[in-house]
């Protein structure tokens, strides 16, 4: 068995059955819990989003904690995630992807809540919290080393999984196929033979992440804020233009979605497999992308400037919302109207062959437009993961700042190693890494539901009684 096997078999085990019902049970639980809230008040949460709170404590605005969270939630997972969700699960996997994200939003507004209500304010303006505080303030102290494993995973998960190496993959996956689609242009390094825009990519990228990360939250909510409502609205209207311009084969596309999710199109006896791995892949890859239930916004959320923890778990669940509902299903829907299930092609190589013939002009604009549009995705969820990993750190080590500085060269130098590494093991681990990280918080969000109803009670008597608005 090689590493990529070994990893392959660890990821089946994480991502197993139990895993899954307990997302599932937890964002069912929650959004009962908290009366539907999450689905109730989604147009104030847009409100809020977009509203900041005077005089309220905290290290950035509210919206600028919204859009560090959706920077580390936008990324690849969006373009390869999607695209390896439904080329491994089907069509199908997309369905589950999407009913993942709607019950997800009630986590989601579960783990804002919780941040905010547990969460630690230095003298200087210093935030710090997330699931450890939660876990060890709501909780209590003997439920500390659950803390510290969830801190661990997170620190693991940000140099090793879904921070840097599935980004940088993905970036310099797409920028090849731009560039030097046939491989043409190649530099020998230990062996092994790289396309000169990988290696140029990898460079490139490191310097300008070590450039923003460090100057800290401050500076990554600054870039945060221009780069991610740009992108996210430009890749919507390119994905939109792509359906529209192949309107024709969309009903039959959502219909193929739906068989597929229930195992219709599956032969005799083979459609229970074949909806597990659809449920497997799209809840999987679903976490991956809007990370509700995995325990990482919150950790933004809590610096953020504000009064009130509904108030930013209104604000958090949006994310969920234009993370899953509309970029995520846009991207599936793009890959099954162009038929890129049928060519064999993966991860960014497949988005890029949806965007290039999904065009009403020639193969390589789409091409282009994919490649930015990765790259600025990526790009983001690599400074947005830098804040969360080293938050996981301070937790760990506690506030020293030579320890903390020397983790952001060694974030960079994943960074710049990221690109050289194969995709699949680097999917599987960031997968790995998803699925252990998620066991604690999603333990802690069950613990404290009481916390957030309560929370949520108040909020809306408070709402009906006009106090709050």
């Amino acid at each position: 068995m090689n590493f990529t096997d070994f990893l392959k078999s660890v990821d089946d085990v994480v991502w197993g059955i139990p895993l899954i019902v307990l997302i599932l049970l937890t964002g069912i639980f929650l959004t009962i819990r908290t009366k539907g809230i999450s689905l109730r008040k989604l147009g104030i949460s847009f409100k809020y989003m977009l509203t900041n709170e005077e005089g309220a404590e905290g290290e950035v605005t509210s919206f600028g904690a919204f859009c560090t969270a959706m920077a580390a939630t936008i990324g690849t997972g969006n373009i390869v995630g999607v695209a390896t969700a439904v080329v491994a699960g089907g069509p199908g996997a997309l369905f589950w992807m999407i009913f993942a994200g709607l019950i997800g939003m009630a986590t989601k507004y579960a783990e804002g809540v919780l941040a905010v209500k547990y969460r630690t304010i230095n003298i200087d303006g210093h935030a710090l919290g997330g699931p450890f505080y939660y876990i060890e303030k709501g909780m209590g102290e003997k439920w500390k080393w659950l803390a510290k494993v969830f801190a661990v995973f997170g620190v693991g998960a940000g140099f090793l999984g879904i921070g840097t190496f599935t980004q940088v993959n993905g970036i310099a996956s797409a920028i090849q196929g731009v560039c030097d689609p046939n491989k043409e242009h190649v530099i020998n390094i230990f062996g092994t033979d790289y396309s000169i825009s990988i290696v140029i990519t990898a460079v490139v990228l490191a310097i300008v992440v070590a450039r923003v990360i460090i100057g800290g939250i401050q500076r990554i909510t600054k870039v945060t804020t221009i780069v991610v409502p740009f992108m996210a609205i430009s890749y919507i209207v390119v994905a939109l233009a792509i359906i529209i311009n192949n309107i024709d084969r969309l009903p039959g596309a959502i219909a193929l979605i739906f068989q597929s999710a229930f195992g219709l199109r599956a032969v005799a006896g083979g459609a229970l497999g074949a909806i597990m791995i659809a449920m497997q892949k799209g809840i999987a890859r679903g976490i991956f992308s809007n990370e509700a239930g995995l325990g990482s916004a919150p950790i933004a959320a809590a610096a953020a400037q504000t009064k009130s923890p509904v108030r930013e778990g209104l604000v958090q669940m949006t994310g969920t919302f234009i993370d899953t509902i509309i970029v995520c299903t846009l991207t599936g829907l793009v890959l099954v109207v162009t038929g890129t299930l049928d060519t064999g092609l993966e991860g960014a190589q497949a988005s890029a062959y949806a965007f290039g013939t999904g065009l009403p002009w020639n193969d390589e604009v789409g091409s282009v437009v994919l490649a930015i549009c990765l790259t600025f995705f990526a790009f983001t969820t690599i400074l947005g993961w830098d804040y969360y990993s080293e938050r996981c750190l301070e937790y760990l080590v506690g506030y020293k700042k030579k320890i903390l500085a020397g983790s952001k060269w060694i974030y960079v130098l994943c960074v710049l190693i990221g690109p050289f590494l194969t995709l699949e093991a680097v999917w599987t681990l960031a997968d790995i890494f998803n699925g252990l990280m998620a066991i604690p918080n999603l333990i802690a969000l069950l613990a404290l539901s009481g916390v957030v109803a309560k929370e949520t009670k108040e909020y809306l008597d408070n709402t009906k009684s006009n106090k709050l608005k």
